[in-house]
Protein backbone atom coordinates (compact mmCIF):
# COMPACT_ATOMS: atom_id res chain seq x y z
CA UNK A 1 0.00 0.00 0.00
CA UNK A 2 1.40 3.51 -1.38
CA UNK A 3 1.98 5.85 1.50
CA UNK A 4 -0.59 8.19 0.32
CA UNK A 5 -3.01 5.11 0.28
CA UNK A 6 -1.82 4.86 4.22
CA UNK A 7 -2.13 8.03 5.25
CA UNK A 8 -5.77 8.55 3.89
CA UNK A 9 -6.75 5.45 5.64
CA UNK A 10 -5.44 6.55 9.19
CA UNK A 11 -7.31 10.21 8.10
CA UNK A 12 -10.66 8.32 7.39
CA UNK A 13 -10.44 6.14 10.61
CA UNK A 14 -9.67 9.59 12.73
CA UNK A 15 -12.19 11.26 11.30
CA UNK A 16 -15.24 8.32 11.75
CA UNK A 17 -13.98 7.91 15.11
CA UNK A 18 -13.80 11.39 16.25
CA UNK A 19 -17.27 11.94 14.55
CA UNK A 20 -18.52 8.55 16.19
CA UNK A 21 -17.66 9.43 19.76
CA UNK A 22 -17.69 13.28 19.84
CA UNK A 23 -21.50 12.90 18.37
CA UNK A 24 -22.59 10.78 21.25
CA UNK A 25 -20.97 13.33 24.05
CA UNK A 26 -23.49 15.72 22.10
CA UNK A 27 -26.25 13.17 23.18
CA UNK A 28 -25.30 13.52 26.58
CA UNK A 29 -25.38 17.29 26.91
CA UNK A 30 -29.10 17.20 24.60
CA UNK A 31 -30.55 13.97 26.93
CA UNK A 32 -29.28 15.47 30.62
CA UNK A 33 -32.25 16.88 31.47
CA UNK A 34 -34.34 13.81 30.63
CA UNK A 35 -32.73 11.81 33.59
CA UNK A 36 -33.42 14.81 36.09
CA UNK A 37 -36.92 15.32 35.62
CA UNK A 38 -38.63 13.23 38.73
CA UNK A 39 -35.86 15.31 41.21
CA UNK A 40 -36.83 18.24 39.47
CA UNK A 41 -41.18 17.50 39.86
CA UNK A 42 -40.56 16.46 43.14
CA UNK A 43 -38.59 19.20 44.63
CA UNK A 44 -41.15 21.54 43.03
CA UNK A 45 -39.02 23.72 41.10
CA UNK A 46 -41.01 23.22 37.62
CA UNK A 47 -43.91 20.89 36.97
CA UNK A 48 -44.75 18.15 34.50
CA UNK A 49 -46.10 20.20 31.94
CA UNK A 50 -43.27 23.29 32.08
CA UNK A 51 -40.60 20.79 31.70
CA UNK A 52 -41.83 19.44 28.80
CA UNK A 53 -42.27 23.08 27.29
CA UNK A 54 -38.80 23.43 28.24
CA UNK A 55 -38.07 19.67 26.56
CA UNK A 56 -40.20 21.22 23.16
CA UNK A 57 -38.08 24.31 23.13
CA UNK A 58 -34.85 22.34 22.68
CA UNK A 59 -36.45 20.23 19.90
CA UNK A 60 -38.08 23.23 18.20
CA UNK A 61 -34.81 24.98 17.86
CA UNK A 62 -32.99 21.78 17.05
CA UNK A 63 -35.34 20.98 14.38
CA UNK A 64 -34.94 24.64 12.71
CA UNK A 65 -31.38 24.64 12.92
CA UNK A 66 -30.79 21.09 11.64
CA UNK A 67 -32.57 22.02 8.64
CA UNK A 68 -30.39 25.62 8.38
CA UNK A 69 -27.02 24.08 9.43
CA UNK A 70 -28.11 21.40 7.29
CA UNK A 71 -27.26 23.31 4.39
CA UNK A 72 -24.36 25.21 5.74
CA UNK A 73 -22.33 21.82 6.60
CA UNK A 74 -22.37 21.50 2.70
CA UNK A 75 -20.11 24.42 2.52
CA UNK A 76 -18.27 24.44 6.11
CA UNK A 77 -14.72 22.88 7.36
CA UNK A 78 -16.85 20.60 9.10
CA UNK A 79 -13.98 20.38 11.60
CA UNK A 80 -14.97 24.17 12.77
CA UNK A 81 -18.34 23.81 12.69
CA UNK A 82 -19.22 20.85 14.65
CA UNK A 83 -16.51 21.72 17.59
CA UNK A 84 -18.18 25.25 17.79
CA UNK A 85 -21.49 23.26 18.35
CA UNK A 86 -20.62 21.15 21.24
CA UNK A 87 -18.69 23.56 22.71
CA UNK A 88 -21.69 25.77 23.64
CA UNK A 89 -23.85 23.38 24.60
CA UNK A 90 -21.29 22.00 27.12
CA UNK A 91 -20.97 25.85 28.52
CA UNK A 92 -25.00 25.55 28.78
CA UNK A 93 -25.16 22.89 30.32
CA UNK A 94 -22.83 23.85 33.28
CA UNK A 95 -25.24 27.20 33.62
CA UNK A 96 -28.49 25.32 34.08
CA UNK A 97 -27.55 23.77 37.41
CA UNK A 98 -27.25 27.20 38.68
CA UNK A 99 -30.73 28.06 37.19
CA UNK A 100 -34.14 27.77 38.76
CA UNK A 101 -35.83 30.84 36.84
CA UNK A 102 -38.47 28.62 34.26
CA UNK A 103 -38.14 31.45 31.74
CA UNK A 104 -33.64 31.08 31.92
CA UNK A 105 -33.85 27.47 31.66
CA UNK A 106 -36.18 27.38 28.46
CA UNK A 107 -34.03 29.87 27.15
CA UNK A 108 -30.93 28.39 27.72
CA UNK A 109 -32.05 24.40 26.53
CA UNK A 110 -33.30 26.51 23.38
CA UNK A 111 -29.97 28.41 22.79
CA UNK A 112 -28.24 24.22 23.21
CA UNK A 113 -30.46 23.13 20.82
CA UNK A 114 -29.84 25.47 18.10
CA UNK A 115 -26.19 24.39 18.43
CA UNK A 116 -26.80 20.90 19.14
CA UNK A 117 -28.00 20.58 15.19
CA UNK A 118 -24.53 21.38 14.35
CA UNK A 119 -23.05 18.01 15.33
CA UNK A 120 -25.34 15.44 12.52
CA UNK A 121 -24.68 17.73 9.85
CA UNK A 122 -21.60 17.87 10.30
CA UNK A 123 -20.92 14.27 10.70
CA UNK A 124 -22.97 12.67 7.53
CA UNK A 125 -21.62 15.67 5.26
CA UNK A 126 -17.91 14.30 6.81
CA UNK A 127 -18.65 10.28 5.75
CA UNK A 128 -19.90 11.68 2.05
CA UNK A 129 -16.92 13.32 1.55
CA UNK A 130 -14.32 10.95 3.70
CA UNK A 131 -16.25 7.78 2.37
CA UNK A 132 -17.71 6.19 -1.42
CA UNK A 133 -20.66 5.29 -1.83
CA UNK A 134 -19.91 1.88 -1.38
CA UNK A 135 -18.60 2.30 1.72
CA UNK A 136 -20.99 4.71 2.96
CA UNK A 137 -23.84 2.45 4.44
CA UNK A 138 -21.76 0.79 6.66
CA UNK A 139 -20.13 3.57 7.95
CA UNK A 140 -22.76 5.45 8.01
CA UNK A 141 -24.37 2.37 10.35
CA UNK A 142 -21.66 2.38 12.58
CA UNK A 143 -21.76 6.44 13.12
CA UNK A 144 -25.07 6.12 13.96
CA UNK A 145 -24.14 3.88 16.80
CA UNK A 146 -22.83 7.45 18.30
CA UNK A 147 -26.65 8.20 19.18
CA UNK A 148 -26.92 5.04 21.73
CA UNK A 149 -23.74 5.54 22.79
CA UNK A 150 -24.55 9.05 24.19
CA UNK A 151 -27.72 7.78 25.47
CA UNK A 152 -26.10 5.28 27.04
CA UNK A 153 -23.32 7.12 29.16
CA UNK A 154 -26.57 9.88 29.84
CA UNK A 155 -28.50 7.44 31.55
CA UNK A 156 -25.65 5.56 33.59
CA UNK A 157 -23.08 7.89 34.44
CA UNK A 158 -25.10 11.14 34.79
CA UNK A 159 -28.32 9.03 36.40
CA UNK A 160 -25.10 7.86 39.09
CA UNK A 161 -24.07 11.27 40.02
CA UNK A 162 -27.85 12.27 39.98
CA UNK A 163 -28.28 9.43 42.98
CA UNK A 164 -25.56 10.79 44.66
CA UNK A 165 -24.72 14.43 44.18
CA UNK A 166 -28.24 16.04 43.48
CA UNK A 167 -29.54 16.85 39.76
CA UNK A 168 -27.60 20.32 39.87
CA UNK A 169 -24.51 18.05 39.49
CA UNK A 170 -25.99 16.12 36.74
CA UNK A 171 -25.86 19.25 34.50
CA UNK A 172 -22.29 19.86 35.56
CA UNK A 173 -21.31 16.29 34.43
CA UNK A 174 -23.04 16.55 31.39
CA UNK A 175 -20.92 20.05 30.45
CA UNK A 176 -17.03 18.38 31.26
CA UNK A 177 -18.04 15.51 29.39
CA UNK A 178 -19.25 18.02 25.98
CA UNK A 179 -15.91 19.77 26.55
CA UNK A 180 -13.97 17.01 26.69
CA UNK A 181 -15.75 16.05 23.59
CA UNK A 182 -15.18 19.18 22.09
CA UNK A 183 -11.57 18.63 22.33
CA UNK A 184 -11.68 15.19 20.76
CA UNK A 185 -13.44 16.74 17.54
CA UNK A 186 -11.00 19.94 17.22
CA UNK A 187 -7.82 17.62 17.59
CA UNK A 188 -9.09 14.07 15.52
CA UNK A 189 -11.67 15.15 12.89
CA UNK A 190 -10.73 16.68 9.47
CA UNK A 191 -12.64 18.56 6.92
CA UNK A 192 -12.05 17.04 3.62
CA UNK A 193 -9.68 15.18 2.40
CA UNK A 194 -8.41 17.92 -0.25
CA UNK A 195 -7.52 19.55 2.70
CA UNK A 196 -5.50 17.43 3.98
CA UNK A 197 -3.53 17.25 0.65
CA UNK A 198 -5.18 14.36 -0.87
CA UNK A 199 -7.32 13.63 -3.73
CA UNK A 200 -11.15 14.01 -3.42
CA UNK A 201 -12.89 10.35 -2.31
CA UNK A 202 -15.94 10.22 -4.88
CA UNK A 203 -14.11 11.00 -7.80
CA UNK A 204 -14.91 8.32 -10.05
CA UNK A 205 -11.76 6.50 -11.14
CA UNK A 206 -12.90 6.49 -14.84
CA UNK A 207 -14.98 9.21 -16.35
CA UNK A 208 -18.16 8.41 -16.86
CA UNK A 209 -21.67 10.50 -17.52
CA UNK A 210 -23.36 11.76 -14.38
CA UNK A 211 -26.58 12.65 -13.98
CA UNK A 212 -28.09 16.36 -14.28
CA UNK A 213 -28.63 17.13 -10.38
CA UNK A 214 -25.02 15.65 -9.41
CA UNK A 215 -23.88 17.55 -12.44
CA UNK A 216 -25.67 20.76 -10.81
CA UNK A 217 -24.56 23.47 -8.41
CA UNK A 218 -25.40 23.34 -4.61
CA UNK A 219 -28.48 25.53 -4.90
CA UNK A 220 -29.55 23.16 -8.42
CA UNK A 221 -29.41 19.96 -6.16
CA UNK A 222 -30.61 21.06 -2.57
CA UNK A 223 -33.40 22.71 -4.84
CA UNK A 224 -34.50 19.02 -6.00
CA UNK A 225 -34.07 17.65 -2.49
CA UNK A 226 -37.21 20.47 -1.73
CA UNK A 227 -39.38 18.80 -4.51
CA UNK A 228 -39.09 15.43 -4.02
CA UNK A 229 -42.40 13.46 -2.74
CA UNK A 230 -40.29 10.25 -1.46
CA UNK A 231 -37.83 12.81 0.95
CA UNK A 232 -40.61 14.34 2.55
CA UNK A 233 -42.54 10.98 3.17
CA UNK A 234 -39.58 9.76 4.61
CA UNK A 235 -39.22 12.89 6.72
CA UNK A 236 -43.11 12.53 8.52
CA UNK A 237 -42.12 8.64 9.11
CA UNK A 238 -39.40 9.90 10.89
CA UNK A 239 -41.31 12.22 12.78
CA UNK A 240 -43.60 9.68 13.94
CA UNK A 241 -40.95 7.70 15.04
CA UNK A 242 -38.99 9.89 16.41
CA UNK A 243 -42.09 10.36 18.43
CA UNK A 244 -42.05 7.28 19.69
CA UNK A 245 -37.73 7.34 20.32
CA UNK A 246 -38.23 10.75 22.34
CA UNK A 247 -41.53 9.46 24.48
CA UNK A 248 -38.99 6.74 25.89
CA UNK A 249 -35.86 8.79 25.87
CA UNK A 250 -37.36 11.97 27.48
CA UNK A 251 -40.14 10.47 29.60
CA UNK A 252 -39.15 6.66 29.83
CA UNK A 253 -37.13 6.88 33.35
CA UNK A 254 -39.59 9.47 34.64
CA UNK A 255 -42.65 6.73 33.59
CA UNK A 256 -41.09 4.27 35.15
CA UNK A 257 -40.50 5.98 38.84
CA UNK A 258 -43.82 6.85 38.62
CA UNK A 259 -46.24 4.37 37.19
CA UNK A 260 -44.20 0.95 38.21
CA UNK A 261 -41.95 2.43 41.64
CA UNK A 262 -38.58 2.37 39.78
CA UNK A 263 -35.18 4.14 41.78
CA UNK A 264 -34.03 6.91 39.43
CA UNK A 265 -31.10 5.02 39.23
CA UNK A 266 -33.24 1.55 38.14
CA UNK A 267 -35.08 3.37 36.44
CA UNK A 268 -31.93 4.53 34.32
CA UNK A 269 -30.26 1.32 33.94
CA UNK A 270 -33.72 0.41 32.49
CA UNK A 271 -34.26 2.92 29.78
CA UNK A 272 -30.32 2.15 29.12
CA UNK A 273 -30.48 -1.04 28.12
CA UNK A 274 -32.33 0.58 25.55
CA UNK A 275 -29.90 2.46 23.80
CA UNK A 276 -27.36 -0.32 24.50
CA UNK A 277 -29.21 -2.20 22.22
CA UNK A 278 -29.90 0.63 19.83
CA UNK A 279 -26.06 0.04 18.79
CA UNK A 280 -25.95 -3.06 18.01
CA UNK A 281 -29.39 -1.85 15.67
CA UNK A 282 -27.45 1.21 13.77
CA UNK A 283 -24.18 -0.81 13.91
CA UNK A 284 -25.48 -3.70 11.76
CA UNK A 285 -28.26 -1.81 9.69
CA UNK A 286 -26.08 -0.61 7.04
CA UNK A 287 -24.08 -3.72 6.55
CA UNK A 288 -26.83 -5.87 6.09
CA UNK A 289 -28.60 -3.84 4.06
CA UNK A 290 -25.89 -3.02 1.68
CA UNK A 291 -24.37 -7.03 1.76
CA UNK A 292 -27.76 -8.81 2.07
CA UNK A 293 -30.22 -6.39 0.41
CA UNK A 294 -28.21 -4.52 -2.10
CA UNK A 295 -27.93 -1.46 -0.84
CA UNK A 296 -31.95 -1.60 -0.24
CA UNK A 297 -33.32 -0.19 2.85
CA UNK A 298 -36.92 -0.56 2.67
CA UNK A 299 -36.95 -4.66 3.52
CA UNK A 300 -35.13 -4.65 6.99
CA UNK A 301 -36.63 -1.07 8.06
CA UNK A 302 -40.21 -2.77 7.41
CA UNK A 303 -39.01 -5.46 9.54
CA UNK A 304 -37.75 -3.23 12.50
CA UNK A 305 -40.41 -1.25 12.54
CA UNK A 306 -42.46 -4.03 13.46
CA UNK A 307 -40.63 -4.65 16.10
CA UNK A 308 -41.87 -1.75 17.40
CA UNK A 309 -45.22 -3.24 18.81
CA UNK A 310 -42.70 -4.34 21.84
CA UNK A 311 -43.29 -0.43 23.22
CA UNK A 312 -46.62 -2.41 23.94
CA UNK A 313 -44.98 -4.03 26.48
CA UNK A 314 -42.97 -1.84 28.20
CA UNK A 315 -46.47 0.44 28.67
CA UNK A 316 -49.46 -2.07 28.57
CA UNK A 317 -48.16 -5.02 31.14
CA UNK A 318 -49.09 -3.58 34.88
CA UNK A 319 -47.10 -3.98 37.73
CA UNK A 320 -43.19 -3.69 38.42
CA UNK A 321 -41.59 -6.83 36.46
CA UNK A 322 -38.40 -6.04 35.45
CA UNK A 323 -37.42 -8.90 32.87
CA UNK A 324 -40.66 -7.62 30.75
CA UNK A 325 -39.33 -4.19 31.06
CA UNK A 326 -35.95 -5.45 30.30
CA UNK A 327 -36.91 -7.26 27.35
CA UNK A 328 -39.00 -4.45 26.19
CA UNK A 329 -35.77 -2.26 26.25
CA UNK A 330 -34.05 -4.77 24.37
CA UNK A 331 -36.47 -5.29 21.18
CA UNK A 332 -37.50 -1.86 21.24
CA UNK A 333 -33.77 -0.19 21.53
CA UNK A 334 -32.60 -2.84 18.42
CA UNK A 335 -35.78 -1.47 16.02
CA UNK A 336 -35.21 1.83 17.20
CA UNK A 337 -31.59 1.77 16.38
CA UNK A 338 -32.00 0.36 12.44
CA UNK A 339 -34.77 2.61 12.24
CA UNK A 340 -32.56 5.69 13.38
CA UNK A 341 -30.15 4.82 10.52
CA UNK A 342 -32.42 4.35 7.74
CA UNK A 343 -35.55 6.41 8.12
CA UNK A 344 -33.82 9.18 10.08
CA UNK A 345 -31.26 9.86 7.65
CA UNK A 346 -30.00 7.00 5.56
CA UNK A 347 -32.45 6.80 3.01
CA UNK A 348 -33.17 10.23 2.29
CA UNK A 349 -29.07 10.27 1.83
CA UNK A 350 -29.34 7.71 -0.56
CA UNK A 351 -31.78 8.93 -3.12
CA UNK A 352 -30.67 12.44 -3.02
CA UNK A 353 -28.24 13.92 -5.14
CA UNK A 354 -24.50 13.74 -3.50
CA UNK A 355 -23.83 17.39 -3.53
CA UNK A 356 -26.86 17.69 -1.31
CA UNK A 357 -26.41 14.94 1.40
CA UNK A 358 -26.77 17.40 4.26
CA UNK A 359 -29.70 19.09 2.66
CA UNK A 360 -31.55 16.10 2.91
CA UNK A 361 -30.37 15.17 6.49
CA UNK A 362 -31.69 18.73 7.20
CA UNK A 363 -35.63 18.02 5.46
CA UNK A 364 -35.79 14.88 7.46
CA UNK A 365 -33.89 16.48 10.66
CA UNK A 366 -36.59 19.69 10.87
CA UNK A 367 -39.64 17.25 10.48
CA UNK A 368 -38.06 14.79 13.07
CA UNK A 369 -37.66 16.87 15.62
CA UNK A 370 -40.89 18.95 15.25
CA UNK A 371 -42.32 15.81 15.75
CA UNK A 372 -40.15 15.37 18.91
CA UNK A 373 -41.49 18.51 20.33
CA UNK A 374 -44.59 18.41 19.84
CA UNK A 375 -44.10 14.83 21.81
CA UNK A 376 -42.69 16.66 24.66
CA UNK A 377 -45.67 18.92 25.26
CA UNK A 378 -48.02 16.78 24.85
CA UNK A 379 -46.71 13.99 27.33
CA UNK A 380 -46.18 16.95 29.51
CA UNK A 381 -49.54 18.32 29.26
CA UNK A 382 -51.06 14.98 29.65
CA UNK A 383 -49.28 13.39 32.51
CA UNK A 384 -49.76 16.49 34.59
CA UNK A 385 -53.92 16.60 33.42
CA UNK A 386 -53.96 12.90 34.47
CA UNK A 387 -52.45 13.00 38.03
CA UNK A 388 -54.28 13.59 41.49
CA UNK A 389 -52.76 13.67 44.79
CA UNK A 390 -53.58 10.91 47.27
CA UNK A 391 -52.12 11.28 50.85
CA UNK A 392 -49.78 13.76 49.81
CA UNK A 393 -48.65 11.89 47.14
CA UNK A 394 -48.43 12.10 43.07
CA UNK A 395 -50.97 9.32 41.14
CA UNK A 396 -50.32 9.05 37.64
CA UNK A 397 -52.83 7.65 35.17
CA UNK A 398 -51.37 6.98 31.68
CA UNK A 399 -53.81 5.53 29.92
CA UNK A 400 -53.82 8.31 26.85
CA UNK A 401 -50.28 8.63 27.17
CA UNK A 402 -49.30 4.78 26.55
CA UNK A 403 -51.56 4.69 23.28
CA UNK A 404 -50.53 7.88 21.93
CA UNK A 405 -46.66 6.44 22.15
CA UNK A 406 -48.26 3.31 20.50
CA UNK A 407 -50.01 5.36 17.68
CA UNK A 408 -47.13 7.19 17.16
CA UNK A 409 -45.11 3.77 16.73
CA UNK A 410 -47.80 2.09 14.06
CA UNK A 411 -47.77 5.49 12.13
CA UNK A 412 -44.25 5.79 11.12
CA UNK A 413 -44.28 2.13 9.61
CA UNK A 414 -47.21 2.67 7.85
CA UNK A 415 -45.32 6.24 6.47
CA UNK A 416 -42.33 3.96 5.14
CA UNK A 417 -44.07 1.31 3.03
CA UNK A 418 -44.94 4.60 1.09
CA UNK A 419 -41.53 4.83 -0.07
CA UNK A 420 -40.92 1.46 -0.48
CA UNK A 421 -40.12 1.68 -4.55
CA UNK A 422 -38.16 4.84 -4.03
CA UNK A 423 -35.08 4.06 -5.87
CA UNK A 424 -31.16 4.32 -4.26
CA UNK A 425 -28.54 5.72 -6.46
CA UNK A 426 -26.18 3.34 -8.38
CA UNK A 427 -23.21 2.66 -6.76
CA UNK A 428 -20.11 3.95 -8.52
Amino acid sequence: MSEQKKRLKRLQWSTFLAATFGYGMYYVCRLSLNVMKKPIVDEGIFSETELGIIGSVLFFTYAIGKFTNGFLADRSNIKRFMTTGLLVTALVNLCLGFTNSFILFAILWGISGWFQSMGAASCVVGLSRWFSDKERGSFYGFWSASHNIGEALTFIIVASVVSVLGWRYGFLGAGLVGLIGALIIWRFLHDTPQSEGLPAVNQPKEKKEMNAAEAADYNKAQKQVLLMPAIWILALSSAFMYISRYAVNSWGVFYLEAEKGYTTLDASFIISINSVCGIVGTVFSGFISDKLFGGRRNVPALIFGLMNAALCLFLLVPGTHTWVDVAAMILFGTSIGVLLCFLGGLMAVDIAPRNASGAALGVVGIASYIGAGLQDVMSGVLIEGNKTVVDGTDVYDFTYINWFWIGAAILSVLLALLVWNARNKEPE
